[in-house]
C-alpha cells in the first residue's frame, strides 16, 4: 500500500493506503468516494461547526479514538478555531473533508452552535430505543413528536442515527435563542411524551432504570454537547449512515440497516433540502411565550 496525490479545488491532497479495508468490503478509496459524492449534502451541516471526529486508523474492527484537537501535522489549508479550550477543525470545504477521510475519520459529530455564537441554531431530539429489535419504539415516538410539531406549526426534519435510533432536527433562527430557552421546549416535549406513554418512553438517564423503554434524550441538547452530523457514516459493522429520510418513509418495516453508504448514494431524495428555508419561518418565540405562561398545561 502506497500513496498518491490528487488535486481537489486547487488543493493537493496526499492519499495513503487507499486499498486499506475500513469496513468489510469497503476500502478507504470507496469511503473517500462516498465523502466526495455526499459532500454537497454533508458540508452545509459541518460549516463553521467545531468538529469532533471518531477515527478508526485500522478500520472499524481496530481501536478507535475521539479527536477534538487538530493534529500538529495537519496541512495549512485545514482551518481551525480555538473554542471551549480546544483547537477544533472547521470542515467547510471538500479538501478538508477528504483530508479527514484519509485520516480514517469516520464519524463526524457537531455541536448545535457555530463557533461564532453560544446560541443553538437547531434543536435535536434523540430517540434511543433499548435495542435494534425495539426500533419500532423510535418510529412511534417520532410520529408522536411530528404530530405535536404540526400542532405547533414547527417544521422538523427526520434522520436515522446510523445506529439503532432516530433523531429529529428543528432548525432555529441564527443567534436568537439561548439553550436555557430551548430547554423549556425540549423538556416540555419529552415529559409530555413520557406522561402519555409511561410504559414505552422514558427520560431516565441510567440505562439500568429504563426497563426496555425508549430513552428520549433532551438533556444532550446543551452547550458543548454534540450530535452525529446528517450523512455521516458510523463506525459499525454495516457501515450505516446517519441518513435523512422523509416523514412518509417513517412506517412499519423501516430499519436502520436499509441505509448503508452505497444505498444512500443511490437515493434521489434530499429530505433536508428545505432546512435553511424553514429556519426563519419557525414560530418558536410564540411557543416560548406560551410555555412561560402556560408551562403546566398540556398540548
Amino acid at each position: 500500500m502506497g500513496q498518491h496525490s490528487i488535486t481537489v479545488e486547487d488543493v493537493e491532497l496526499t492519499i495513503t493506503n487507499a486499498e486499506k479495508l475500513l469496513w468489510k468490503g469497503v476500502t478507504k478509496a470507496d469511503y473517500l468516494n462516498y465523502l466526495a459524492r455526499i459532500s454537497p449534502l454533508i458540508l452545509p451541516f459541518l460549516h463553521n461547526k467545531p468538529l469532533t471526529v471518531i477515527r478508526y486508523p485500522d478500520g472499524i474492527n481496530g481501536e478507535a479514538f475521539y479527536q477534538r484537537n487538530c493534529p500538529e501535522y495537519a496541512p495549512d489549508f485545514i482551518k481551525t478555531v480555538e473554542h471551549h479550550d480546544n483547537n477544533y477543525i472547521i470542515c467547510s470545504d471538500l479538501p478538508s473533508l477528504l483530508w479527514l477521510g484519509n485520516q480514517a475519520a469516520i464519524e463526524f459529530h457537531i455541536p448545535f452552535s457555530t463557533y461564532q455564537t453560544e446560541k443553538p441554531s437547531e434543536i435535536v431530539f434523540d430517540l434511543d430505543p433499548p435495542s435494534n429489535q425495539a426500533f419500532h419504539l423510535a418510529v412511534l415516538a417520532a410520529k408522536q413528536i411530528k404530530d405535536n410539531l404540526d400542532r405547533l406549526h414547527l417544521t422538523g426534519f427526520l434522520k436515522l442515527s446510523g445506529n439503532k435510533g432516530l433523531q429529529i432536527h428543528i432548525p432555529l433562527p441564527i443567534d436568537t435563542f439561548t439553550y436555557e430557552q430551548t430547554k423549556l421546549f425540549t423538556a416540555f416535549m419529552a415529559k409530555f411524551l413520557v406522561e402519555t406513554n409511561p410504559n414505552l418512553f422514558t427520560i431516565e438517564r441510567l440505562k439500568k432504570n429504563r426497563n426496555e423503554r425508549l430513552y428520549i434524550d433532551y438533556v444532550q441538547h446543551a452547550s458543548g454537547k454534540t450530535i452525529i452530523a446528517p450523512y455521516s457514516p458510523r463506525g459499525n459493522a454495516e457501515g450505516l449512515v446517519a441518513a435523512p429520510i422523509e416523514w412518509n418513509e417513517l412506517k412499519d418495516g423501516l430499519t436502520p440497516t436499509d441505509f448503508p453508504m452505497e444505498r444512500v448514494l443511490k437515493r434521489k431524495l434530499t429530505p433536508f433540502r428545505d432546512y435553511e428555508k424553514a429556519r426563519d419561518q419557525q414560530p418558536f418565540k410564540e411557543i416560548l411565550d406560551w410555555l412561560l405562561t402556560k408551562k403546566t398545561n398540556h398540548l
